[in-house]
């Protein structure tokens, strides 16, 4: 899911990049150079620079686009940025930040919000706000539970909040009607069952919890692709997992599970499954490599 994960990263900031012509709009890493040049300039990074603050004089820049703060000393975001409002792509990984504060909900613009490895318990419920963005990452904080303002942005198409200390998720994903990657691994879940997805989920990633039983609304969603639930406490892996017929990566490893049902030889697509860890017998392995005699089965 990582290599999944850089080529998103990377198609997006192609995609930046198509739209800020670099050889018209440069990225700067110094505001005295940003300053002094000619040309409107829509990309700015201070990533690494080591800085308290960003500079004020960043709100001279009101058509910035892409702005990455990552890896500095940030504890909070300043005022000026929330002045950007054409801004649509804002990493600011790998600082302390605490807090998200209201004036969040300016950024009206923004497609793209990185918070990785800060210092974050909770979401600003403002970010409901931000009915354009696509995509957010809030991997490695302190969050205690599942962010329900994004369930007010249908639009959603990523989320990641990996290593939190989440021990809860709304029953109603399924609001987020275009989420495709939701990556929810190593947290605190345990009860999941009510929990709805969303149709177009395409990739789904639970591992490292104590997840006892999957949602039937699991076993419903046709265009899944990519499922993760190691290192959980699951038992029993459902008949209706023959519905997913998209599905080309299964990973169980390392939970509970005594038998696979024999429908899983429904899945045509399926390349790789993963059962080490389990307490299967040598003799259902064979059965099931000779159902899915096109799958890759590890165990």
């Amino acid at each position: 899911m990582k290599t999944h994960f850089l080529l998103v990263f990377f198609l997006f900031f192609i995609k930046i990049e198509a739209q800020i012509d670099p050889k018209v709009y440069p990225t700067f890493s110094a505001m005295e150079e940003a300053l002094k040049v000619s040309v409107e300039v829509k990309s700015l990074t201070f990533r690494d620079h080591g800085v308290f603050n960003i500079p004020k004089e960043i709100v001279q820049f009101e058509n910035l686009i892409f702005l990455n703060i990552m890896g500095n000393n940030l504890e909070k975001f300043d005022k000026e940025i929330f002045a950007l409002k054409n801004l649509q792509y804002l990493n600011s990984n790998k600082n302390n930040i605490k807090f998200i504060p209201d004036e969040i909900r300016n950024l009206q613009n923004l497609e793209s919000l990185f918070l990785n490895l800060n210092a974050l318990t909770e979401v600003n419920p403002n970010i409901g706000a931000l009915k354009k963005l696509k995509i957010i990452h809030l991997d490695a904080n302190q969050i205690k539970v599942f962010p329900d303002a994004f369930l007010e942005i249908p639009g959603l198409e990523e989320i990641n909040l990996q290593s939190n200390n989440i021990n809860t998720v709304s029953n109603d994903l399924f609001k987020i009607k275009n989420l495709k990657t939701l990556n929810l691994s190593s947290n605190q879940l345990n009860d999941i069952v009510e929990v709805r997805f969303p149709k177009k989920l395409k990739n789904i990633e639970l591992q490292q919890n104590s997840i006892f039983e999957l949602p039937k609304s699991l076993y419903r969603l046709k265009e899944l692709e990519f499922i993760n639930i190691n290192q959980n406490k699951v038992k029993e892996i459902s008949p209706k997992i023959a519905n997913l017929k998209s599905l080309q990566s299964l990973n169980l490893a390392n939970n509970k599970i005594e038998k696979i049902p024999t429908a899983i030889s429904k899945l045509k697509n399926l390349k790789t499954i993963i059962l080490t860890g389990n307490p299967l017998k040598k003799e259902d392995i064979e059965k099931l490599r000779n159902l899915l005699p096109e799958t890759k089965v590890y165990f």
